[in-house]
């Protein structure tokens, strides 16, 4: 009896370890599959997706265009951007679809003087963070309160599974294109975080709809950010933090800093006597946007196992414990030695160091 259960047993334990062993294989094999995608996005002789790659400061060119033009001033605009039907509308603008030189373009206008402010910001942050990951600004007008930048014809960032579910762009529907679009948004977090204007926070992102809509989806399925009218600087050497507006935001969406500390005790919010914050809580805010950009798609809970780890990291209460847009690059996105193209800082220079250079960004 007892050497029948020992060979049991024996058995027991010799079927369970191949299975074991194929598990730990299929879960390396999923990283590498998952690296070697990336490595194909990134490769080392791949240039950045954008219609305006070497063009010269305060110069624009389209897709379809061949050279590189200065942008449009206010005759220009008034004269050769004719609008074409209202596709827009928040607090700070109203935007059109237009048309300039048979080119299809964004016509941005002020929507209340009382938003005025915010919208020279925007405008600024739009002059000041040019890139491949920022919507191209084609011209603007502070006369008429009036701004141009490229059309994006799919639109905002949350019209992503409507877009996917189209006939003509299910082929797109795919673990290995959401992913790259995941690697997009925390690219643009380190862009904004290291930018030539400064250390930039997105404050217009206090639930996931608003976060996503600060982004458009490009029609070749990378990401840009469109919506930088509230992008306030954090400097910690010059005591510099932030707070994302005056009134008490709630949910589980917005990082713990950002909540009211005294509504358990009930006492009624107080902007006073909010503590300020800095660039950490779009870190918070990462898993949240991935797990949306990843939808239901095959491969994609071997892609979410891959980030468990980082993404733990990222919702830490404490927001120092929290790793930076960087970390998460370099440890879920990006191959090692892959190439992004964001602002780069040179090796073991501090933040806000004026050393800091625009170039590729080599990670190692």
């Amino acid at each position: 009896m007892q050497s029948t259960m020992g060979r049991t047993n024996s058995s027991t334990i010799s079927h369970s370890i191949p299975v074991v062993g194929v598990c730990l294989a299929a879960l390396l094999l999923s990283n590498v599959l998952i690296y070697l995608y990336l490595d194909s996005v990134y490769q080392t002789d791949q240039q950045p997706v954008s219609s305006y790659v070497g063009c010269g400061p305060r110069h624009f060119k389209m897709t379809t265009m061949k050279n590189c033009t200065p942008w449009l001033q206010c005759s220009q605009i008034n004269a050769e951007v004719h609008k074409l039907k209202l596709i827009g509308q928040g607090a700070v603008k109203k935007v059109y679809l237009a048309e300039w030189r048979s080119q299809k373009v964004a016509l941005s206008k002020l929507a209340s003087l009382d938003y005025l402010d915010d919208f020279l910001h925007g405008l600024s942050m739009l002059e000041a963070l040019q890139s491949p990951l920022v919507v191209q600004l084609v011209g603007f007008c502070l006369e008429d309160h009036t701004l141009v930048t490229e059309h994006h014809p799919l639109g905002s960032l949350l019209n992503l599974d409507a877009v996917l579910a189209q006939e003509w762009h299910q082929q797109h529907n795919t673990w290995q294109i959401r992913l790259r679009l995941a690697t997009d948004y925390v690219a643009i977090l380190h862009y904004l975080h290291n930018s030539p204007a400064g250390r930039r926070v997105m404050c217009d992102s206090n639930s996931l709809e608003k976060t996503l809509s600060q982004f458009l989806l490009t029609s070749d399925f990378h990401l840009v950010v469109n919506d930088v009218d509230a992008l306030p600087e954090v400097d910690p050497s010059r005591g510099l933090f932030v707070k994302c507006g005056h009134r008490e935001l709630t949910g589980d969406f917005v990082a713990p800093e950002q909540l009211w500390p005294l509504r358990n005790q009930g006492k009624p919010f107080s902007d006073d006597l909010m503590h300020e914050y800095d660039e950490r809580t779009d870190i918070w805010k990462i898993p949240d946007v991935t797990w949306f950009l990843m939808g239901r798609v095959p491969g994609g809970d071997l892609v979410h196992f891959h980030l468990f780890q980082i993404h733990e990291e990222c919702k830490k209460e404490d927001p120092k414990l929290r790793p930076s847009s960087l970390d998460v690059l370099k440890l879920t996105f990006a191959r090692q030695n892959g190439r992004l193209f964001f602002t780069n800082r040179k090796n073991n220079l501090p933040r806000g160091s004026a050393d800091d250079t625009q170039k590729e960004w080599k990670l190692h």
